[in-house]
């Protein structure tokens, strides 16, 4: 399972970092799901070489401009692209209005049809063709989720089978995959069924909109690989800031992802007044610095841009990361 950082910044972008969005794949397919559409997402998108065709689904996570104002831009882009097919878009309900609105107000006709799932109903998961997508209730000022993205897994070949039945590694192999038969150079028929042997435990990764009390996942995080959450601020701006914006603060995330034994912790949704030069306080370095402390597990922080793979054991690590042009490398 792949995670693309489209977007890491809160509130307002910074000169290298976009307002709130990030995909998920699988790491074996093209097709891939967007978590949160800020503004100017779809730079991010050309950057990452993530094709509107191959957009699965889209999860809003919240209402605030800074994880939907790009929405309705990308709409329009899918249709100037071509797009036909149906697109699967999981929100709060006013995120449904806001889109109807602008179709109106900007006279916006669709090339293909939406099929809009209103979050607060969809208590008993979302199917889509590689996930299944569970929401999670959390706290902020407005109704915000997280989704926690349960891979589906595919059989696997029995190779060890396959081999003991005098079926070397090689097309035949190839063609159980695709077909339900296959014939050996010697008139064997082989059948698919016969060859096959449930998945391991499938993957989970649970993507947050914002949220004050981490303490929420406690239960999502006991099936979850990894969990990415805000880190809007350090616990010393959050206490000059105050409770109203209903953040996290690196600190309590860091503790509740410890208290709960969580593999992997990545850390987003950066207050803009964190840059990354350290000459300049305050700086990211200062929110991981925070979050290490209280994390004795693997912590990542994301940029824009960065790629973030899940492996088979379940380890996080950052495969692709952005450079100075802007680019993954």
């Amino acid at each position: 399972m792949d995670l693309i950082f489209l977007g890491t910044s809160s509130g307002t972008p910074t000169r290298d970092r976009n307002v709130s969005a990030a995909a998920i794949k699988r790491s074996d397919s093209r097709r891939w799901y967007l978590v949160d559409c800020g503004e100017g997402t779809q730079h991010r998108m050309l950057q990452a070489d993530l094709s509107l065709q191959q957009l699965g689904g889209v999860f809003i996570t919240h209402v605030h401009g800074d994880h939907c104002y790009g929405l309705p831009g990308l709409l329009a882009s899918a249709t100037l692209a071509g797009r036909t097919d149906e697109l699967l878009v999981v929100a709060p309900a006013d995120i449904a209005r806001f889109i109807e609105a602008v179709r109106a107000i900007s006279q916006l006709r669709l090339s293909f049809p939406i099929t809009f799932k209103d979050v607060a109903e969809s208590a008993g998961g979302i199917g889509t063709a590689d996930f299944d997508v569970a929401p999670v209730a959390l706290s902020h000022r407005v109704p915000s989720y997280a989704y926690a993205f349960t891979e589906r897994r595919k059989p696997a070949l029995d190779t060890a089978k396959l081999i003991a039945d005098g079926v070397p590694r090689g097309p035949l192999w190839g063609q159980l995959r695709r077909a339900e038969t296959a014939m050996t150079d010697d008139g064997r028929v082989l059948q698919r069924a016969d060859y096959l042997i449930a998945g391991g435990r499938p993957r989970t990764i649970v993507v947050c909109g914002d949220n004050d009390t981490p303490a929420l996942l406690t239960a999502a995080a006991a099936r979850a690989d990894a969990i990415v959450h805000e880190a809007t601020y350090t616990s010393d701006v959050q206490d000059k800031v105050g409770p109203a914006p209903r953040h996290s603060s690196a600190r309590s995330v860091a503790r509740f992802a410890q208290s709960v034994s969580l593999k992997n912790l990545v850390l987003t949704h950066f207050s803009p007044r964190y840059g990354d030069d350290t000459d300049h306080p305050p700086s990211i370095a200062d929110i991981e610095a925070e979050a290490r402390r209280e994390y004795a597990g693997n912590l990542l922080l994301a940029r824009d841009l960065d790629r973030f793979r899940l492996d088979r054991m379940g380890r996080l690590t950052r495969v692709a990361q952005a450079t100075a042009s802007g680019l993954l490398t």
